[in-house]
């Protein structure tokens, strides 16, 4: 680190305020753990849930305390270990994921645990690795809860995918199709080239009357949905669903918990599910190595340097970004 003890971070003091709120300021370098990585950030993919912890949406649980540092899905350069740290080392080019309750992503310099953190080859950049932990994990968790072989050896399913040009949609589209699943997909007229392009069977411009009712061009009823919007009724989504059906709620409110226990008590077919991911080095190698084959990729929608973080911060929470929302450090 050649003696350097300070960096540039951006963070929030309190709840509210969006990007107006985030403050530049310069502060202590982190030292990491025994069981943590201190990282050189590169890059930095911005999530809903970042700014939804800021807006108060998951107090008190998140932040921990103020002032926060937020972002968590990171990518960079191993220049510091810790004592217990075994299969990684200074120099390494890594993707990591740092935890909602740690944050730090909005950084010169970031620690890191261990156990969330993977080597990335050469072949996949800083900024395309980084919008891997969250947004394409939660698409891999949720077609895995129909047993989804990605290899293309499972049984093939019809699927849809809500809001399928935003972060998590994008990735969902591409790892349904590896499986070789039917997927039909929602989203706004001007990304239906791009969703097509991607692989998806029928797109549905969620503006028109068609798209609102989500039914499928050819007639097919869904066994899964991934569902990666928000005000969208169970009302909707029933009579398009298989006679086993399942929504997986990426985005779940109180609503959903709630109907979904109702779901379960009364033994109905067709299931609700809230889905949260659930960080994996597995899946974290899995996908990068995916995006090594070419077999998956992160769209972009912007990039932005850390001196800019805030217009990075209200283009995530206009929610019209297609795909990754991009900090370069």
């Amino acid at each position: 680190m050649a003696g350097r003890r300070t960096m540039h971070a951006v963070r929030y003091d309190g709840y509210g305020g969006g990007a107006a709120a985030l403050e530049h300021v310069e502060i202590s370098v982190p030292v990491p753990k025994k069981n943590e990585v201190l990282l050189k950030m590169e890059a930095a993919s911005i999530n809903p849930l970042d700014w939804k912890v800021q807006k108060g949406m998951v107090r008190p649980l998140l932040p921990p305390k103020f002032p926060f540092i937020p972002v968590t899905d990171v990518a960079g350069e191993i220049i510091q270990i810790g004592s217990r740290v075994k299969n990684l080392k200074a120099g390494d080019k890594v993707v990591s994921m740092l935890g909602y309750w740690n944050g730090g992503g909005l950084a010169e310099y970031a620690v890191a645990p261990a156990s969330l953190t993977i080597c990335r080859p050469p072949v996949v950049s800083a900024a395309e690795s980084a919008g891997l932990p969250v947004a394409a994990a939660s698409a891999l968790q949720a077609l895995r809860t129909m047993e989804t072989k990605f290899d293309g050896t499972g049984k093939a399913a019809n699927v849809l995918i809500t809001a399928a040009s935003g972060g998590v949609g994008l990735y969902a589209v591409q790892l349904a199709k590896l499986a070789n699943h039917h997927v039909t997909a929602t989203c706004g007229a001007r990304n239906i080239e791009l969703v097509k392009s991607l692989g998806a069977d029928e797109v549905l411009d969620y503006k028109t009357p068609e798209g609102a009712s989500l039914k499928s061009p050819s007639g097919r009823k869904y066994e899964l949905v991934v569902h990666c919007t928000v005000r969208i009724d169970w009302s909707t989504f029933e009579p398009n669903l298989s006679a086993n059906g399942k929504v997986i709620d990426l985005t779940p409110g109180l609503g959903t918990i709630v109907r979904s226990a109702w779901k379960k008590l009364t033994f109905s077919k067709k299931q609700l599910m809230p889905l949260l991911v659930v960080p994996s080095n597995e899946d974290l190698k899995f996908l990068v190595e995916l995006v090594k084959e070419g077999k998956l990729k992160t769209v972009v929608d912007s990039r932005h340097p850390l001196s800019k973080a805030e217009e990075a911060w209200a283009k995530s929470m206009d929610g019209h970004a297609t795909g990754k929302v991009i900090v370069e450090m």
